[in-house]
């Protein structure tokens, strides 16, 4: 299992595929990187060599990539500031509903969660 930027990625599996285990990168991204890097996109990630292995690290960080802890700090900073203005977007973050425009009367059960049911309480003494 190779690791790269601290990321373990899949041994067995094609270089190409390997790659988008790293977060922000996708499979159009790893494609770039490893034309940058010339690697053939179907060697296996247990068959590379240091080198090749290096020349994929250099390539992200050349291009400037958040990758991984980097680009998590930053979309956390982008919440943060939402929320802090307290602009329509951060607020539905906050309240933890849909923030593009979504329909919330049915479905949207990702984002708010499982169902809560709300029962009746009646008073004792009434019959």
């Amino acid at each position: 299992m190779p690791r790269l930027l601290g990321v373990d990625i899949p041994g067995d599996k094609r270089i190409e595929a390997s790659l988008p285990y790293i977060y922000g990168i996708g499979p159009s991204l790893a494609k770039k990187v490893l034309d940058q890097a010339n690697i053939d996109p179907d060697i296996r990630a247990k068959d590379l060599t240091p080198e090749q292995i290096n020349h994929i690290i250099q390539a992200i960080t050349a291009n400037k990539l958040p990758v991984e802890g980097d680009l998590r700090r930053e979309i956390q900073g982008h919440l943060k500031r939402l929320q802090a203005i307290n602009c329509y977007r951060g607020i539905r973050h906050r309240r933890s509903l849909p923030v593009r425009g979504q329909r919330t009367s049915t479905n949207a059960r990702t984002r708010k969660g499982p169902r809560k049911t709300v029962g009746v309480v009646r008073a004792k003494d009434t019959k």
